[in-house]
């Protein structure tokens, strides 16, 4: 019995040790699976540090700090990534041959106010690019 307790005393944390690890991961899970040329952002504003990140996931479990990201996509996934992240269109607009769609997800973060309202999926098409960010997109498209 003794051995049996000895064995539980050791498994215990070590099962916590190896749910706390997997939460972290699971944390760290790149927002855009498929997309390319992504960006993490350290701030919270068009001004943040912008970092391009060859493995998002070790990067994001590794940089605390993160506070957004991006990716790019080929063609037009303006309706597939509204779908997958079951977001509502806040609105739209169009510069410089670059379509806009501002949306709001249960499924991310926290997000931005916008005079149009709360925004935390910024999805941005022209030609047959498509960007993805989490809040907005920084940077340059």
């Amino acid at each position: 019995m003794r051995r049996l307790s000895r064995i539980a005393a050791l498994l215990v944390p070590a099962a916590a040790l190896c749910c706390a690890l997997t939460g972290c991961i699971l944390c760290a899970s790149p927002v855009f699976v498929g997309g390319t040329g992504y960006e993490l952002y350290f701030g919270d504003s068009s001004s943040a540090r912008i970092r391009m990140s060859d493995d998002p996931v070790l990067d994001k479990l590794l940089l605390p700090s993160v506070r957004g990201e991006s990716a790019r996509y080929a063609g037009d996934r303006y309706e597939e990534l509204k779908e997958r992240f079951c977001a509502e269109l806040v609105f739209c607009e169009t510069a410089d041959g670059t379509v806009n769609y501002y949306l709001r997800s249960p499924r991310l973060g926290a997000c931005v106010r916008l005079k149009e309202g709360d925004v935390n999926l910024h999805i941005a098409v022209r030609g047959e690019v498509t960007a993805a960010g989490t809040p907005l997109i920084f940077g340059g498209f």
